[in-house]
């Protein structure tokens, strides 16, 4: 046996040493949870959990849709108690800081947008209808640097509305300006529900939850979309976004987690019928927080938020 024939298993040995590393390391990167992490239930016995929306501390407001409260979880103290009862049945939360710190709410019981005050708990509406159409019921929402705020107008037809509104009526995304100017960005979609921005990159994500498919917007300098991509083929409740640019989204699988370049990074088990959404808790946006169901829940993760 010459001395290349005896190196043969060496040299096979170590190329395979060297892809197993390769796979483990692109594992461990790709990996979001922390290791070991487990989920943590937080709350129970609510009706159908929503909207998750961190503050400055990581605290946690979110809306028991059906219940009509929104209800906060203190992050470091681990409790949960009702914030504000009646909350114009609101659904999806974000924060907005212009002029100052506010909840937006997508109050959908009378189909308005809301800016909810943290202080006094009132509210002003922001957006109500379009051309002298009323929304159909705002659902999730997303503010951009500038304080706009760009939301989805799913039609889901509610036992508690006094009118119904026709099966043809637009299902749109808008976008509501500082000064109250309300935009049409979106009505291309069959159901947009989830929604999430990435300020720097002047990018949105808008999940057409019917269409199973998530799409990618590029925002133009006026606020506009266009560009419109398909990001990945899943349907999704919720949407948030991580320091990595891994888009989360929510259905019956629990939480599927998406790389930049819309390929499948991680799937979360949720031991509930439905996720409905996700956002970053803690005073490091390093939990990832979820409402499914009836629960809410917290698990620790290897990113933070964007």
């Amino acid at each position: 046996m010459n001395r290349l024939n005896r190196l043969k298993p060496v040299l096979c040995g170590l190329f395979l040493l060297a892809v197993s590393n390769v796979a483990l390391a692109q594992a461990t990167a790709a990996k979001v949870t922390a290791d070991g992490a487990t989920l943590k239930k937080v709350a129970s016995g609510l009706m159908f959990t929503e909207g998750p929306a961190a503050d400055d501390q990581g605290n946690v407001y979110f809306t028991d849709q059906p219940n009509d409260q929104i209800l906060f979880y203190d992050f470091a103290a681990d409790k949960v108690q009702t914030w504000l009862q009646p909350c114009g049945r609101s659904n999806g939360l974000y924060f907005g800081s212009q002029p100052r710190a506010r909840l937006i709410a997508c109050a959908d019981e009378k189909n308005e947008l809301w800016s909810i005050d943290l202080d006094t708990k009132e509210h002003e509406v922001l957006a109500k209808g379009f051309e002298g159409r009323d929304m159909s019921g705002p659902n999730d929402c997303w503010v951009d640097r500038d304080g706009s705020i760009y939301f989805t107008d799913p039609l889901y037809q509610r036992p508690y509305w006094t009118k119904k509104f026709p099966d043809n009526h637009p299902r749109s995304v808008f976008r509501v300006t500082s000064d109250g100017n309300v935009t049409r960005v979106a009505s291309d979609l069959t159901q947009p529900n989830g929604i999430i921005g990435d300020a720097k990159r002047r990018q949105l994500y808008v999940a057409d939850i019917d269409a199973k498919t998530v799409y990618r917007y590029s925002i133009a300098e006026d606020g506009s979309l266009n560009d419109k991509k398909v990001f990945c083929k899943m349907g999704s409740d919720g949407l948030t976004i991580d320091e990595q640019r891994n888009v989360y989204l929510t259905n019956n699988e629990g939480v599927t987690v998406f790389n930049s370049e819309g390929e499948k990074v991680q799937t979360i088990d949720v031991p509930e019928g439905w996720t409905a959404n996700v956002t970053f808790a803690g005073s490091q946006k390093k939990h990832l927080f979820i409402t499914a169901s009836k629960s809410a829940y917290v698990i620790e993760m290897n990113v933070a938020g964007l």
